[in-house]
């Protein structure tokens, strides 16, 4: 809100978090998604390239547009992280500010083998979830600012309108406890966790049939966070979910996150020993147990995704606000999507409120639906019916 105004236009991922789309609603920007890398080995999509930015840039100036700021994920739920020292630059030549959803990397920046955090490579404004690597309370975040780019007391009156006139003084005091804990030392804070994850996936690599994410996976981009471990269990013929449930029931191993083919965990500052040898224990249980009844390996998507041809007829604001009704899923093909459906994996949106229902997305999510993927955000998870636009 404070760096678009209704109209203007936003270049973002078209993966980033739900509440992205919830602001282009409040603020009234134009969205110019990018579509991101996507592994389809482990069926998650990457970070963006500084040059697919260069690319949204110089497409909008082509139409005689200017991009009113640059919106990048970084790291990514499963610690890919972008460019963003490149990204910046590029943002900044065109004289366009960064703005960089940075929940999940709160700590980057306090081990010398932690990636640099989005503020040491030049983004002008960054949000961190510190409760989601840090130790403050849920809920609790950071808003960073740097550079003059931003208008300070546009931030101000923006917060101002969106927050409540009663914050939270203990969630404000876990915030300053988290940073207290940081600054009392903070070159050798993360040592334990650093140590305990690099252990963790030496280990995992020598179990046959188990593979770990690491950045060969995903070469263009700088780096994966080291405390983020995703592990793929395709090999041994189970999904994530089948070893999610194994791990959680027997072990009582509890994820980050998990997906079609992997499980990613997160190492914090209150991981220990103990957690690590349940999950190794787990993990090497499975292996052993499952490696003999290997099944085909399979290729959950097949397909191509249908990201790159969306014909966007209502921008979100004006989508959020029109009046809607339920059609049959057969009935709903040419119609204004009303909501938000992302299937999982990738975790990119095929349909995003706006933009027209197309045969081919339709048939993608009955796809993955049918190779055993996970379909949010749709009001009917069945997916007979769908909410659409009355335009």
């Amino acid at each position: 809100m404070a760096t678009c105004s209704p109209g203007e236009f936003l270049i973002l991922p078209r993966n980033s978090h739900i509440s992205a789309i919830s602001a282009l609603v409040l603020s009234g920007a134009v969205p110019k998604y990018i579509v991101p890398d996507y592994e389809n080995d482990w069926d998650i999509a990457g970070g963006v390239t500084p040059l697919q930015v260069l690319k949204a840039i110089q497409e909008l100036e082509m139409e005689g547009k200017k991009a009113a700021a640059v919106f990048i994920t970084s790291p990514t739920y499963h610690g890919i992280c972008s460019n963003l020292s490149e990204i910046s630059e590029l943002c900044h030549s065109h004289k366009i500010p960064l703005l960089v959803d940075e929940a999940h990397g709160a700590h980057f920046g306090f081990h010398t083998e932690l990636p640099n955090s989005a503020l040491q490579q030049g983004a002008d404004l960054t949000v961190q979830s510190t409760h989601k690597v840090l130790c403050s309370l849920t809920q609790s975040s950071m808003l960073h600012m740097s550079g003059n780019i931003v208008d300070k007391e546009k931030i101000s009156r923006c917060l101002q309108t969106l927050q409540s006139t009663s914050p939270s003084y203990l969630l404000l005091a876990s915030l300053d406890a988290a940073r207290a804990q940081l600054s009392e030392s903070p070159d050798v804070v993360f040592n334990q966790a650093m140590a305990l994850a690099y252990e963790a996936k030496c280990t995992l690599k020598r179990i046959p049939g188990i593979s770990v994410l690491e950045n060969s996976s995903f070469p263009t981009f700088p780096a994966i966070d080291p405390l983020r471990l995703t592990v793929g269990f395709w090999k041994v013929g189970l999904s994530g979910y089948e070893a999610d449930e194994i791990l959680y029931g027997d072990y009582g191993v509890v994820c980050e996150l998990v997906g079609n083919k992997s499980i990613t965990y997160a190492f914090n500052l209150g991981t220990c020993r103990d957690h690590v040898q349940r999950l190794l224990s787990g993990i090497k249980h499975l292996a052993a147990t499952y490696v003999t009844i290997q099944q085909p390996e399979e290729r959950v998507l097949t397909v191509h995704a249908p990201f790159d041809d969306k014909i966007t007829s209502l921008i979100p604001r004006d989508a959020f606000f029109a009046s809607k009704r339920k059609v049959t899923i057969e009935e709903s093909i040419g119609e204004i999507s009303g909501e938000l459906i992302c299937p999982y994996p990738p975790g990119i949106p095929v349909l995003i409120p706006g933009e027209v229902i197309t045969k081919k997305a339709v048939d993608y999510l009955f796809h993955v639906r049918s190779k055993g993927g996970d379909i949010t955000g749709a009001s009917d998870p069945l997916l007979s019916s769908i909410v659409v636009c009355n335009v």
